[in-house]
C-alpha cells in the first residue's frame, strides 16, 4: 500500500454537519444529518473540475470511520455513499 497517495486531512465541520476537503480550490463535501446516534449521509458533492481524483470515497470513508467511532449508525441516503457501502462489506455493519 506504500504506492498510495497519502490521506488528505478531512476537517469534520460539525457545526454545519459536513466532512470537507478543499482541492485545488474546489470545496468538496459529505453532508450529514444527526438524529441521536444516526447519521442519514445525505449528500456527496465534487465538483467536475476535481472529479475522479478518489475525493468522494475518502470522504464516504472518513464519514463512516467517523461514524463508528462515535458509535453512529448510518443511513446512506446519499447514492454516493449507499454504493460505497455496498463495494466495501466493512462498513454494512453500521447501516441502519
Amino acid at each position: 500500500m506504500s504506492s498510495e497517495a497519502p490521506a488528505r486531512a478531512i476537517r469534520h465541520d460539525e457545526a454545519a454537519h459536513r466532512f470537507e476537503w478543499t482541492e485545488d480550490g474546489h470545496l468538496c463535501v459529505l453532508d450529514y444529518v444527526l438524529d441521536g446516534t444516526v447519521a442519514s449521509f445525505t449528500h456527496t458533492g465534487v465538483p467536475a473540475a476535481v472529479g475522479g481524483r478518489g475525493i468522494a470515497a475518502d470522504l464516504a470513508r472518513f464519514g463512516l470511520d467517523t461514524a463508528r467511532a462515535r458509535g453512529w449508525r448510518v443511513r446512506p441516503v446519499c447514492s454516493y455513499v449507499a454504493a460505497f457501502v455496498r463495494r466495501h462489506p466493512e462498513y454494512q455493519d453500521l447501516v441502519v
